[in-house]
């Protein structure tokens, strides 16, 4: 099945507002068509690019949300906040949930939450190097993709973005091998397929941790990587489309 490519970079805590307004501006002039690009400043910076990005064919995403629409939660977005400009939420990224104690049962009531708005969850999934040494790889990204699973409909899975980030690559230069992230994605579109025999050839699979432009075209060029999730790179814009580029099949 033809899955349209996807780039998505997470900004995390960077940018000024004047770098982000033109870190978007330069993202939106040259967008590829063919390749699906989203962009994830930090929040206070939101509507500035969802302007500066205004009919082209960039999305813009958050980074993260709670899970209840509205409430008394200092400091906490609601997916209702987002839904005005969002398309995309990222979800479970390790950052939370190694930073701010975020376990599967949380992530899974965020893609439900993200969900029920109208987004699409950007599903982060990964083990540490810890577990990766103990042989637990595959076990931990299994139960974190069921227990996010658990919380949707099956009509709604393919709707769904997961992305390997091996907690391993995060911010250390260190992207997984090519066979590495091949074989743990492959092995996620089985489990989805376990999950939702229907939607799972629909959902896309991406990889993040330490994507640049040297290694994404091996990377992208995997039959079941449809895309990436970039961190640093994405903060310039030559070495984001140039990712995206390396996407394009």
């Amino acid at each position: 099945m033809k899955r349209t490519p996807l780039i998505a970079g997470n900004w995390k805590m960077n940018t000024s507002l004047e770098e982000a307004t033109d870190l978007a501006t330069a993202v939106a002039a040259a967008a590829p068509a063919d390749i699906e690009l989203v962009v994830c400043p930090p929040f206070p910076w939101l509507l500035t690019v969802a302007t500066a990005i205004a009919g082209s064919r960039v999305k813009l995403g958050a980074q993260n949300c709670w899970f209840e629409p509205k409430g008394a939660f200092t400091g906490e977005i609601s997916p209702a906040m987002l839904r005005p400009t969002c398309t995309f939420v990222i979800a479970g990224h390790s950052e939370r949930r190694a930073l701010f104690a975020e376990d599967d049962d949380l992530v899974g009531r965020k893609v439900k939450a993200i969900m029920e708005q109208g987004m699409t969850p950007i599903l982060c999934v990964g083990e540490s190097l810890a577990q990766r040494k103990a042989g637990q790889a595959h076990q931990v990204v299994t139960r974190q993709l069921s227990a996010a699973i658990a919380r949707i409909e099956s009509a709604h899975v393919a709707n769904l973005v997961v992305a390997y980030e091996p907690v391993w690559a995060i911010g250390t230069g260190i992207a997984a091998s090519p066979a590495d992230a091949a074989e743990m994605t492959t092995a996620i579109r089985e489990t989805l397929r376990g999950l939702d025999p229907v939607g799972a050839d629909q959902v896309r699979l991406i990889y993040g941790g330490s994507v640049t432009t040297e290694n994404a075209p091996t990377l992208l060029g995997q039959e079941n990587i449809d895309g990436a999730l970039v961190g640093g790179a994405s903060l310039s814009a030559v070495d984001f489309l140039a990712i995206a580029q390396a996407a394009r099949r």
